[in-house]
């Protein structure tokens, strides 16, 4: 099973910039932009009815296999941005998403794709998406 999508299909998430996301610069610290990217990727579950507590009670789980990001131009105190994310492939145990960190000019300021796993939390082995998964994942409500 695999199925491409494109942006139309993208979910966009809120930032704003805290004291504590920032380096002793005022510059969001490196770091900082995976987790608002894994934010992001949390939000659009929920956006979509998937909760984290209902797939940890069926011992799966995603996980980080593979990160390229690109740090494009600094984030700094304050700044309101938003996360933009969408996925871009769905494999039988994995979805790729690319993810972009935008200000309120629309200026892309870090871009990233994100290769998440499936696996059975206790075995910590691969499994299978359920097809039912992916289809709340991948559609446009």
């Amino acid at each position: 099973m695999q199925e491409v999508l494109n942006s139309q299909h993208a979910f966009h998430w809120p930032i704003t910039v805290y004291y504590e996301d920032t380096d002793a610069g005022g510059v969001v610290y490196h770091s900082n932009y995976i987790k608002f990217f894994e934010r992001a990727r949390t939000e659009l579950l929920r956006s979509k009815g998937v909760s984290q507590q209902d797939l940890r009670q069926q011992q799966l789980g995603f996980v980080v296999r593979h990160i390229d990001i690109d740090f494009l131009r600094g984030a700094v105190l304050d700044e309101q941005l938003t996360v933009t994310t969408f996925v871009t492939e769905a494999r039988k145990a994995s979805l790729t998403f690319c993810q972009e960190l935008v200000n309120l000019d629309g200026i892309v300021l870090c871009k990233a794709t994100v290769k998440v796993a499936c696996i059975h939390t206790e075995r910590m082995k691969p499994r299978a998406i359920p097809s039912s998964l992916i289809s709340e994942i991948t559609s446009d409500r």
